[in-house]
């Protein structure tokens, strides 16, 4: 998985406007972290973006990192997402859903229909008050499909990139 370009300085000025908005100190860990998840389409471990910062940050600890995306995710800069693998980040915030391939394990965004289709059905079939909701869409990406030519028997199914037990 190639991610996409570092940030320039736009971007690091973007990141200390959302910053200041929620009153939060604009320390360097802090926006080098938020940078690094903001630009990429990978939904990062922990473990990566601390990998990452290091490269511009070489004494940040993996402590403040984590603490540092939890805040973060805590003041809606970032979204959080549990897998198989453990806790992933999003810096896209805005309402999006998610397609996992079971074989190379990455994460695609998935556009929700503008309309909010499953929420509005939901609503009008069970009278409830739907104010967010998540879908998770597993398969094979195209990428993967192309490689392996088949559909995989139930032997051969992954799950997040591992083999099923």
């Amino acid at each position: 998985m190639i991610p996409k370009k570092t940030p320039g300085p736009r971007r690091s000025a973007a990141t200390e406007q959302a910053l200041r908005v929620r009153g939060l100190r604009l320390t360097r860990p802090r926006r080098i972290i938020l940078d690094v998840v903001r630009s990429t389409d990978v939904h990062p471990s922990a473990s990566f973006v601390y990998r990452r910062v290091r490269r511009r940050l070489p004494s940040v600890s993996l402590a403040t990192v984590y603490r540092n995306l939890r805040t973060l995710a805590a003041e809606g800069l970032l979204m959080e997402r549990a897998d198989a693998s453990g806790l992933r980040f999003d810096g896209k915030t805005d309402p999006h859903d998610h397609f996992t391939c079971l074989r190379c394990g990455r994460i695609y965004d998935v556009p929700v229909s503008p309309n909010g289709g499953v929420r509005t059905r939901v609503a009008a079939t069970t009278g409830f008050e739907v104010l967010n909701h998540r879908i998770e869409f597993y398969g094979r990406c195209g990428a993967c499909r192309r490689r392996c030519g088949r559909t995989p028997t139930a032997g051969q199914r992954r799950r997040y990139g591992r083999q099923e037990p």
